[in-house]
């Protein structure tokens, strides 16, 4: 049985994480979920309803449930793995004196202690603070652990802490290039990297039928835009808001904003500050079904991020690959990995970041130009058929599983 730790589960926003797990107990593999935090949203997709294994939820503090951290350090405390890990701790709290760091080894020892006596091996979604968990549980139980680094994880992850994992993992799989160079640029031993695209199970996501041809000329059926993402800094929002600012008076369009997040107030006002609330619908965050029926009534996919003040970026976000599938039109901003699914002209439009000019321009072009709405569209759905089906990645990740943390 192989432990996968993830920072939280369900998760409306890491839907590839649950389309990973479901394909690999598919493939036959025995897996228990470790969450380190207690779920949140209040939905579900329906691939969360799927997945089989047990989920057990870590402390999120330890103050909430001192006796279970201290009962598992009484279990391990005169074991050979804990000398080891607490060494693991010992270095890393010495350049990372946080309350974080002392609850990643707390929440390691609850780990270990309850693990399945069957289990071989762990893997972390993702490289940072699960990866951290787990690396000192393996520690503590003398087991091999994996990772998966794609954004936020790689970006915003100190080089030493980054280095340490990469050199102790059995393997950590990434999914763009950019998130590759970065890492391979600090692992000791880059044989032990792969480059892993998410792709999606396309009888999930079957092609639509063709859209109406809208102008962006009539008032009574204007241009559907639609965006999913968490309104946090990276996503771009407010650059977006003002490019649909920007666009011409006589073009006729709504924007519609699918995703939760600590900025979605604040976004709000924006929006009633650049004069578009009125063609604004803020749908707040939803499950896969919704998203896939506002994929199949909207016109054009936008989505503009770039690179934070923390150095957080996407990589490359899944949602731009369902759009695609569905066969929309896509403004993106060239930031991270989009640029390695879509290509400016040939299934989209890329713009610089923070640029919104440049991307207003992009979105007034789709909204006059049906035709061409089209023909990005269909080499959309073509590129997703050809290089992002789940099939091949869940292949892959099943055999880092039984290669290296001897899955059966």
């Amino acid at each position: 049985m192989i432990a996968v730790i993830v920072k939280g589960w369900p998760r409306l926003s890491e839907t590839f994480i649950a389309r990973e797990i479901e394909a690999l107990e598919a493939r036959g593999l025995a897996l228990s979920l470790w969450s380190l935090r207690h779920p949140t949203d209040r939905k579900r997709h329906d691939v969360h309803d799927a997945v089989r294994a047990p989920v057990a939820y870590l402390p999120e503090y330890l103050h909430q449930e001192p006796l279970r951290v201290w009962r598992a350090w009484r279990r391990l405390r005169r074991t050979p793995g804990y000398a080891k890990a607490k060494a693991l701790f010992d270095a890393d709290w010495r350049r990372d004196r946080s309350r974080n760091r002392i609850r990643r080894f707390g929440q390691a020892l609850v780990l270990a202690a309850e693990l399945p006596p069957e289990t071989t091996g762990l893997y972390a979604h993702f490289i940072h603070t699960p990866g951290s968990v787990a690396r000192y549980g393996a520690a503590l139980r003398g087991l091999p652990f994996g990772a998966s680094a794609h954004a936020r994880d790689i970006w915003t992850t100190a080089d030493w802490d980054l280095a340490g994992k990469l050199g102790e993992a059995r393997f950590v799989t990434t999914c763009t290039d950019d998130g590759l160079a970065r890492l391979a640029g600090l692992a000791p031993d880059r044989s032990r990297l792969t480059l892993n695209r998410h792709g999606l199970d396309l009888h999930d996501w079957p092609e639509v039928p063709l859209r109406r041809l809208k102008k962006g000329t009539d008032a009574d059926n204007p241009v559907v835009i639609l965006s999913v993402g968490r309104a946090v800094e990276k996503k771009g929002y407010a650059t977006l808001l003002e490019a649909l600012s920007l666009l011409p008076l006589g073009l006729h369009w709504r924007f519609a904003h699918i995703g939760g997040g600590p900025l979605r107030g604040e976004l709000q006002v924006r929006a009633a500050e650049f004069g578009v609330t009125p063609r604004v619908t803020w749908m707040g965050a939803q499950n896969e079904d919704t998203v896939r029926h506002a994929m199949m009534e909207a016109d054009i996919f936008a989505l503009t991020p770039h690179v934070a003040a923390d150095g957080d970026r996407d990589g490359l976000p899944n949602v731009l690959v369902e759009a695609q599938s569905q066969s929309l039109p896509v403004v993106a901003t060239d930031v991270g990995g989009v640029g390695e699914l879509i290509e400016d002209g040939l299934n989209g439009l890329l713009c610089p970041p923070q640029q919104p000019t440049a991307i207003a321009a992009a979105l007034g072009r789709l909204i006059r130009e049906p035709e061409t709405r089209a023909a990005l569209g269909a080499a959309g759905r073509l590129r997703v058929e050809q290089d992002f089906s789940a099939t091949p990645g869940a292949d892959a990740i099943a055999e880092l599983l039984r290669m290296h943390l001897g899955a059966a």
